[in-house]
């Protein structure tokens, strides 16, 4: 996976481009066809410290893309908030195409599926 990084009102020190890194590259442990990660960092001023850091992920994948923001009054807990809120996506992707091919395995075994066994 491509991980770019993009600092905007914020200057992007090696421990934090390693924390960003590290934590975006842990997503591949649930899909592997990620292809790149686009982060936008943003530091907004106007907010005086209440949530002022703002995180944008754009993840790349076959298929449809999964964006995900998060704001946190630290850059490294809005690192994590938006990290978990990608992993939730995934995760929730992961279920729907797994559920998926298990019922047409079901169908093409002539089994009923769950859907068929409340009706």
């Amino acid at each position: 996976m491509q991980i770019h990084i993009s600092p905007r009102d914020i200057k992007l020190t090696p421990a934090l481009n390693a924390y960003v890194a590290n934590k975006v590259s842990h997503l591949e442990h649930y899909s592997d066809s990620i292809i790149g990660a686009h982060i936008a960092i943003h530091h907004d001023t106007t907010r005086a410290g209440k949530h002022a850091f703002v995180i944008k992920v754009h993840l790349a994948m076959p298929g449809p893309d999964l964006h995900g923001e998060d704001r946190g009054h630290d850059l490294y807990q809005a690192v994590d908030l938006v990290v978990e809120r990608l992993a939730e996506q995934l995760r929730h992707r992961k279920n729907k195409i797994t559920k998926g091919a298990r019922q047409a395995a079901r169908k093409a075994k002539g089994k009923p599926v769950a859907e068929e066994l409340v009706e």
